[in-house]
């Protein structure tokens, strides 16, 4: 499973590392140490705070997430597996966004619910690359 740092979680969720250390230290979302002692959060437990958050969200503030050359830095928050398809979804700071593609596709990327991945959207294609 992976494991995201306090600093790499707030990359992905478009705010600082206090704001992200805030909310741990709130118990908003849940952390555990590493052998060396740095705060981590599990993958799947940060997607899950993603899309929460994103759900949350004001429609006051400012998108934390541009997107620059059509690329949304994110994190996977669901996959669905057909037998030949696959649906993944990305939540990328406000924005979810949904690609269809193969299921070899998805098993060749090792794609996995609370991973790192960008979306990439050329026209009305998504294109996914991971972290």
């Amino acid at each position: 499973m992976h494991s995201y740092t306090i600093g790499q979680a707030a990359r992905l969720l478009g705010v600082s590392p206090d704001t992200a250390r805030r909310w741990a230290d709130a118990g908003r979302v849940a952390t555990h140490r590493d052998e060396t002692g740095r705060r981590l959060i599990d993958g799947r437990d940060l997607a899950a705070f993603s899309v929460e958050l994103a759900k949350a969200g004001s429609p006051d503030e400012e998108p934390p997430y541009t997107s620059a050359r059509n690329a949304f830095p994110g994190i996977v928050t669901a996959i669905k597996l057909g037998d030949v398809a696959a649906q993944v979804e990305i939540q990328a700071g406000p924005h979810r966004l949904v690609s269809l593609l193969t299921r070899e596709a998805v098993e060749e990327l090792g794609l996995e619910v609370g991973m790192e991945a960008t979306a990439r959207v050329k026209s009305t294609n998504v294109h996914i690359d991971c972290g």
